[in-house]
Parts: structure tokens; C-alpha cells; sequence
């Protein structure tokens, strides 16, 4: 009988089949804690516009310094100026950094928009196949994107236990050295008046160039007249030209710095409040020129520009909420609407008084 020779292979050799090939090394980039030129200048074009729109980072695992199977694995989102905040503190540890895709969205907002949750870490845990990573089992998330996320959802698919971090990145090292302990300092979000300032650039340079829409029809409305346009007659808008400045600064800049003295808890009554303040002493001091209905028309417009604009920045706060700001501009666009309209109504008046 003729003997068969069989060719013995290994379990998991290159060319056995009862076993799934051998998982591809882990994909991840190293970076440091120093920032360089390029990031201080990010942060500087985040904080005047719309340029923190498109900041980001591709979603992924990071290293900083060098990691192991025991070092901590925090969660961050892929806006690239909070990835930067959080290595910036990271100094002097080795750790692992698991970016969600959050649409370039910063962790608390994204929280709230649902793209930093529950789903997305267990997909990037996942893919990242951390389970062969790292040993203990544990990720780290920012205390502000808890909301997003369902810490027994994220152990019962993935077996990662979730442990929420302090709200400021500069408190991680110690949370760490804690035993993943937070201090009731690192739980509270401070919010100061120089956390507010540091913010009012986003809102006040988009008002900037609406002003500059309402200056060009101002000195076009006021410079027409039966004889074509004269300067003389553009002079007569100087008045609003100031209450508009007035009106921007109150509701971007004075709202804001003095936010938690204002009376009210609505931004828009807060910002309302501040633009009539600052319009009634403009009056008082260099409007005692302007006609009835310019005056009248100046009480209305300005304090309503103001609170529109200082409406704008509960996207800025730590303490405002969707449903919150959604019941704000259900009851403030209509007066919004009504003022504008009244405004130019009362213009209108003037003009025609002037005719006569």
C-alpha cells in the first residue's frame, strides 16, 4: 500500500487556514507636548473666526512619549485646539491619546451634538483594537463629554471601563497621581471673566462686519435726498454710526465680562439690558441732536442689536443649554423682527418730516 506523505503545517503559519491571519501592527502617529509656531498661531485664528471650522486632526490613536501596555488612555475629539490643550498638559507622561471623529467639534460641544458619544468610542476602541494595547482595561474621558457617553454601553461592548477625567486638562497629571481621583476643584468649571474675554473675539468681529453693512445703508439712507446725495445730509447719520459701535461692544464685549452681574438669566434680557444702558447715555450725552423719531428709533434698535448679538454667545458658555437657547430665540426673534421693523418705520418718518 503506498504511503501517503502529508505536509505538515503549522497552526498558524503563513499557509494554514485554521486560524485568522496575524492582526496588522497598530497605526498611530507620536507627537509632543511643545507646541510649535503653527499651533500658537492656530489658537490665535480660532479665537478671531471662522477658521476653527475647519481645525482638525484625523481621528486615530496618538502617542505622547513613550507608552505601554500600562499607560493611561485618554479620549479627546478631533477639533484640533482641544488635542493640543490636552498634550500641552501632558508633559512629562507617556500616554496614549484616542481622537473620536467629532466633525472638528470640541469635546462639550460635540457631547451635546451627540458626535463625541457613546457609538463613536466604541467604534474607535474597536478599530484601534486597544484590547491588544493597553492591559487594564480603563479610558479616560474629559468630564465635559460625559453627557455623550454611556459608560456601562462602552464596558459591556468593549470591556473598557470608563473613568471621567477633570474638566481642565491641566488638572490630568494629578487626577492621575490621585488614583483617577478628582478633587471637587477639578470638578467645577470656573467660567471667570478672563475665560469670557479670552472668548468674545468669535462674536464680536462677525458683528463687526454686519456693522459695516448697516454704516454703507445708514450713510446711503440719510445721504439721499430731492437734490442726489450729499454729504452734508450723510453727516446726519454720525449719531447712529456711533450708537451701532456702542451697540456691538455692549453686546460683545460689556455682556459677557459682566455677564454674572447683569440681572436675569436669559442672554438675550442680559444683552437688552446692557445695550439700553449704554444707548439711554449715549443720549443723554451726544444725542440731544437727533429728532423725536430718531431718538425713539434709537431706544428700540440699539438694545435689541445688543441682545442679539449677546444672544449669540451662549454657544461660548459652560452653563446654557439646547433647549434653553431654543426657548430664548422663540420668544426673542419675533421681538427682533417687530424692533427692526418699527426702526425703520420711525426712519422713515424722519425722512419724510424733512421732506415737508
Amino acid at each position: 500500500m503506498p504511503v501517503v506523505r502529508v505536509k505538515k503545517v503549522p497552526c498558524c503559519g503563513p499557509e494554514s487556514s485554521c486560524c485568522p491571519p496575524p492582526k496588522a501592527p497598530h497605526k498611530l502617529t507620536r507627537v509632543s507636548h511643545e507646541w510649535t509656531l503653527s499651533d500658537s498661531l492656530g489658537e490665535i485664528r480660532c479665537r478671531l473666526g471662522s477658521f476653527r471650522l475647519g481645525y482638525r486632526v484625523s481621528p486615530g490613536l496618538y502617542a505622547i512619549g513613550e507608552p505601554g501596555a500600562d499607560s493611561d488612555l485618554l479620549v479627546s475629539a478631533n477639533y484640533k485646539l482641544s488635542f493640543d490643550k490636552l498634550r500641552k498638559e501632558l508633559k512629562g507622561l507617556s500616554a496614549w491619546i484616542l481622537v473620536l471623529d467629532t466633525k472638528g467639534i470640541n469635546v462639550w460641544c460635540a457631547a451635546g451634538k451627540g458626535t463625541f458619544g457613546t457609538e463613536e468610542l466604541i467604534k474607535r476602541i474597536r478599530e484601534e483594537d486597544l484590547s491588544g494595547l493597553v492591559s487594564h482595561r480603563r479610558v479616560i474621558v474629559p468630564q465635559l463629554g460625559a453627557p455623550g457617553i454611556k459608560a456601562h454601553e462602552v464596558r459591556k461592548e468593549t470591556g473598557f471601563r470608563v473613568s471621567y477625567g477633570p474638566v481642565e486638562a491641566k488638572d490630568i497629571p494629578a487626577y492621575i497621581r490621585a488614583g483617577y481621583k478628582a478633587t471637587p476643584e477639578m470638578r467645577t468649571v470656573a467660567f471667570g471673566a478672563f475665560d469670557r474675554v479670552v472668548l468674545t473675539p468669535m462674536e464680536l468681529i462677525p458683528a463687526a462686519k454686519w456693522y459695516l453693512v448697516f454704516a454703507i445703508l445708514m450713510l446711503a439712507f440719510f445721504g439721499v435726498s430731492t437734490k442726489g446725495i450729499t454729504f452734508a445730509g450723510a453727516g446726519e447719520a454720525y449719531p447712529l454710526l456711533v450708537l451701532g459701535i456702542v451697540s456691538v461692544l455692549s453686546g460683545g464685549l460689556a455682556t459677557p465680562v459682566l455677564l454674572p452681574y447683569i440681572p436675569g438669566s436669559a442672554f438675550a434680557i442680559k444683552g437688552w439690558i446692557a445695550g439700553l444702558a449704554t444707548t439711554v447715555a449715549f443720549l443723554l450725552i451726544g444725542g440731544t441732536g437727533l429728532s423725536v423719531p430718531l431718538a425713539i428709533a434709537s431706544l428700540i434698535f440699539f438694545p435689541l442689536a445688543s441682545s442679539y448679538i449677546a444672544l449669540q454667545f451662549t454657544g461660548s458658555t459652560t452653563f446654557t443649554s439646547i433647549s434653553g437657547v431654543k426657548k430664548e430665540l422663540k420668544y426673542a426673534l419675533p421681538v427682533y423682527i417687530i424692533g427692526a421693523l418699527s426702526s425703520v418705520a420711525l426712519l422713515v418718518v424722519h425722512k419724510a418730516a424733512e421732506a415737508v
